[in-house]
């Protein structure tokens, strides 16, 4: 397994050295290596199992060191980078020719946030290149909201994961690119749209593609647990499974079912607040997906706010091919 510590220096040599490290971010954590060496990101598809299609987002220390990797920034995309970065931001720009195509899966903008963690910030400011870092799972998996959840998935392809504790959003950035004089966002996440607009005026919100994605984590399947994960009326599925007697886990927001075994349900927030119900989704779905259930039940949350992130999370992880 690998090793978790907060030695910056060693992740730092490990990455120089072309081979990848797994870093904490507020979002989750991401399998990271130069986003410069060609070599080293294909590593991060092949450790992840990744589509090579799919494209990466770098994680830059800085404004100032985004613009040594992209050809422009349009103003109102600085205005979003100016308020939100360090944050759960990334942005789709035009890249220069510094940036690999197999970064960008030969598409001619590229995905660049500025993370918010201290140690991952720490670490960026010590290399003299970009960190392209998905999140550090195997490709189609929950996404990993600690150290521990890394090492379990990832643990005997990576030497060492910098501990950052767990992370404090939960769900992966939003993406945020332009085309012409809309403002266009690719995939809902951390950062609420209510805010990006508050800044920019409206935007217009693109569905996920099932296929050669415009930016990174648009895939329909993904975020899958190994069961069955099925969305609906959670007092009507529960009802049905325990009729025919079948063992079934239950993901809610605020619900608690009596009938149901403490350790096969998990309310993600008993208040009903939907930041943290982002922060324990995904945290959540693993613990469930490693119960004795054989179905994982679960319900929609309210589409408003971060709930509009969390169900395009939940969608996807229903979604079989």
């Amino acid at each position: 397994m690998a090793v978790i510590g907060q030695d910056i220096s060693r992740a730092k040599g490990v990455l120089d050295a072309g081979e990848l490290v797994a870093i904490p971010t507020e979002t989750v954590y991401g399998l990271a290596g130069n986003a410069l060496n060609p070599a080293a990101v294909a590593s991060i598809f092949e450790t992840k199992n990744r589509p090579s299609f799919d494209p990466l987002i770098i994680h830059v220390p800085s404004l100032g060191a985004a613009e040594n990797y992209v050809t422009n920034i349009p103003s109102p995309l600085r205005k979003l980078a100016e308020h939100f970065w360090p944050g759960p931001l990334t942005l789709l720009l035009p890249r220069k020719s510094n940036i690999p195509d197999i970064v960008t899966s030969g598409l001619d903008r590229v995905a660049v946030r500025v993370p918010d963690h201290s140690l991952s910030l720490d670490l960026l400011a010590q290399l003299d290149y970009p960190l392209a870092a998905p999140s550090a799972n195997p490709f189609g998996y929950i996404s990993p909201t600690s150290p521990k959840h890394v090492n379990a998935q990832l643990g005997d392809k990576i030497s060492y994961i910098l501990d950052g504790g767990n992370c404090k959003v939960g769900l992966e950035s939003t993406i945020v690119g332009m085309e012409e004089d809309e403002i266009v966002v690719y995939r809902l996440g951390g950062l609420d749209i209510s805010e990006i607009e508050s800044i920019v005026g409206k935007v217009t919100v693109k569905s996920h593609s099932s296929s050669n994605p415009q930016a990174p984590g648009l895939l329909e399947s993904h975020y899958a647990p190994t069961k069955p994960f099925i969305l609906g009326n959670l007092n009507e599925m529960v009802a049905y499974y325990q009729e025919r007697e079948v063992d079934f886990a239950v993901l809610s927001l605020s619900q608690s079912f009596p009938a149901v075994p403490v350790g096969n349900q998990i309310a993600l927030s008993p208040q009903a607040d939907l930041k943290d119900a982002a922060t324990h989704l995904f945290a959540a779905m693993r613990t469930l997906d490693e119960s004795n259930a054989t179905v994982i039940l679960a319900e929609l949350m309210p589409e408003e706010g971060l709930g509009k992130a969390i169900n395009d999370r939940l969608k996807r992880a229903s979604t079989k091919g």
